[in-house]
């Protein structure tokens, strides 16, 4: 790997490694791989951080999403666009079938977008006015509009602090007569703990919906999430490890409850009804939230390169863990033991601070952008956002709760996550589009935090004058 350092910082690679520890040293004679966290002598990552005036590490692009290949995607949707049939017909059925294949699920039904995924879901479960929904805090806010769309109340239960997912620990606690569903999220393409929450569902007869938006292909016990519960519910958009631009699916084997989604995405005609048809009388009270045929063709262009890239993410992931797991600071995801296969939409970790010598996480990611690395912070705080407050001030909410349930400073304590609150001042992302590059890419990242945590003093001493 390039140093990317500039000639007058760069330390003599014989004379740095003679001054690594003899714990290293050792570690090197009997094989060991280096980890960033033993190689800022040896790779550059001594060198003074960008943030303070040295070189990047890193000045070469990331890979680009999502991927376009003209010459392999583009035919299926100048076909679809040439052909001037453009709302929902058959190119839509051919994705939700080859959808449907790739999950291992007998029906998929592809709609405008995740979030309504969520509310159809919800809604043909028969998720209604009253009752409750039992969520996790560290997820994006579709999953709680689409309860809010319903006219139901979630209720956060905290998460667990290694894998981030809705702990299934906690949920007992939070079941009273008017909850009727859990929703799990697996969050950054990170699967939930599927077997206990499957146990606690059906000891207290609730249905499982399971927002997999961010977990394309991602397995817990070699079965695809998303499949697991009474339906699961994906996200196309244009960030996501399938991106459409926009678009969504709900999945299940439950071909009843299947029939009633298309039904209700439909204006609420019967199953089967085409797009366009009118007269055909309505079986329920709908909307229309159909996808349409240009956008499930670039559907089907992408989707012949999603099991590679997942195993490439997968790959990049485990190595890009190995390499920062031994800096001090850095704490990396962990999987829950069944798990066969992650998304890695995201790739996180947490950042402490005490040991970057009291820097802040924002500093932090300052100076990583500095080093040539994008990063996030990640989530706020969901369930004390005013949105909430706003809903239950609606008529719709007034009308069909008690005020006490609607008094919004009882429901913030109430639903009060520590956990949760912990993991938003210290989570860092890297985006998916990250680990689709080489190994050397991954090295990079490695190679900033460990000179950032090496000068973490001074990188805050500078951020002081």
């Amino acid at each position: 790997m390039e140093n990317n350092i500039s000639q007058n910082d760069a330390p003599n690679p014989r004379r740095s490694f003679l001054k690594s520890s003899g714990a290293l040293t050792a570690g090197l004679l009997l094989g060991g791989s280096l980890k960033a966290a033993d190689t800022f002598h040896i790779n550059g990552s001594a060198a003074t951080p960008a943030i303070l005036g040295g070189e990047p590490v890193r000045r070469a692009t990331w890979t680009k999403w999502p991927i376009w290949k003209p010459e392999t995607d583009e035919q299926r949707v100048v076909d679809v666009i040439r052909s001037g049939i453009w709302s929902r017909a058959s190119v839509v059925t051919e994705f939700e079938k080859e959808w449907a294949a790739a999950l291992g699920v007998k029906r998929s039904l592809a709609v405008v977008n995740g979030t309504n995924a969520l509310v159809v879901a919800l809604n043909q479960l028969n998720i209604r006015t009253g009752d409750e929904i039992l969520v996790p805090p560290y997820t994006f806010i579709a999953t709680i509009t689409a309860v809010l769309s319903n006219g139901a109340m979630p209720v956060f239960v905290d998460i667990d602090p290694d894998t981030y997912q809705i702990d299934p620990a906690k949920l007992e606690a939070k079941i009273t007569p008017r909850t009727k569903a859990i929703m799990p999220v697996h969050i950054l393409g990170l699967p939930a703990d599927m077997d206990r929450i499957m146990a606690i569902a059906r000891k207290h007869n609730l249905v499982v919906v399971e927002d997999a938006c961010q977990a394309h292909l991602a397995e817990y016990n070699h079965k695809k999430v998303g499949t697991i519960g009474n339906a699961g519910c994906f996200s196309f958009q244009n960030s996501k490890n399938l991106a459409i631009g926009e678009g969504g699916a709900v999945v299940s084997d439950d071909e009843a409850f299947m029939d009633r989604c298309f039904s209700y995405q439909n204006y609420g005609y019967p199953y089967g009804t085409m797009a366009g048809v009118v007269g055909a009388g309505s079986t329920m009270q709908g909307t229309k939230v159909r996808l349409t045929e240009y956008q499930a063709a670039i559907g089907l262009s992408l989707l012949k390169r999603l099991d590679g890239e997942t195993t490439t993410r997968n790959n990049n992931a485990a190595y890009l863990k190995s390499q920062i797991s031994g800096i001090p600071g850095v704490r990396p995801y962990k999987l829950y033991d069944k798990v066969t296969r992650g998304a890695f939409h995201l790739f996180p970790f947490r950042y402490n601070e005490a040991a970057f010598k009291g820097l802040p996480r924002e500093a932090f990611l300052k100076a990583m952008r500095a080093e040539g690395i994008p990063c996030s912070g990640g989530y706020t705080v969901l369930n004390n956002q005013l949105f909430l407050k706003d809903a239950f001030e609606s008529k719709a909410y007034q009308n069909s709760y008690p005020k006490e349930q609607l008094n919004f400073e009882r429901y913030v304590a109430d639903n009060r996550c520590p956990e949760n609150e912990k993991l938003c001042k210290e989570a860092v992302w890297f985006t998916q589009n990250m680990l689709l590059g080489p190994k050397t890419d991954m090295d990079d990242i490695a190679a900033a935090i460990a000179r950032i945590q090496k000068n973490a003093d001074k990188i805050k001493l500078a951020a002081k004058t």
